[in-house]
């Protein structure tokens, strides 16, 4: 009875450690990623000039990947975080339907009203509604795109600050991904 209870044991410990292990971390960490591309520019790269204040400053197209089950929309920012004076946010998205799975080169300004339908637009750091492209004063810079799948959508006005919009995405991130570009005038 007592080896009877002892290969139990044995037997469901390691039917634990099986079903632990069926799942690796990395496969976790890859369930939770999207990936963000742009055909103006690969990760990592220059960001090309017309996207930026000494060109046309438009925004570029941006495309991403499936998200995960669940997700209701998608929040978009993109910062500078070698600016002087810290962090400098450069354009700011929410609200971006659930059935988009692109924007747009030089996206057009939406979410002035309560259209259930519009991607709303932030606030930049010039206190501006819009995008403001990469603009350094000096040296080469980083400007990274984030997205976020979310599990609902943002119950904020268009013109929110990325502050607000962050605080209204707490517990509700189900995916994010980056791209990152350099620019330097």
């Amino acid at each position: 009875m007592r080896n009877n209870v002892l290969l139990r044991t044995v037997v469901f410990t390691m039917i634990l450690a099986a079903c632990a292990t069926s799942t690796t971390p990395t496969e976790a960490i890859v369930a939770n990623q999207l990936t963000i591309t742009s055909d103006a520019f690969a990760s990592g790269q220059s960001i090309p000039a017309k996207y930026s204040c000494i060109g046309r400053n438009i925004s570029p197209p941006l495309a991403w990947s499936a998200p995960p089950v669940g997700t209701q929309s998608f929040t978009l920012i993109m910062d500078d975080p070698d600016a002087p004076i810290g962090t400098w946010v450069h354009w700011v998205l929410y609200n971006i339907p659930l059935a988009k799975r692109d924007l747009q080169e030089d996206l057009p300004i939406t979410g002035k009203n309560m259209d259930p339908n519009a991607i709303y637009v932030g606030k930049n750091s010039s206190g501006n509604i819009g995008y403001e492209g990469p603009c350094p004063p000096s040296g080469t810079h980083r400007y990274i795109f984030k997205l976020y799948a979310l599990d609902a959508t943002i119950n904020l006005l268009p013109g929110a600050s990325k502050e607000q919009i962050l605080k209204e995405m707490d517990g509700h991130i189900l995916a994010q991904g980056e791209l990152v570009g350099t620019f330097s005038k």
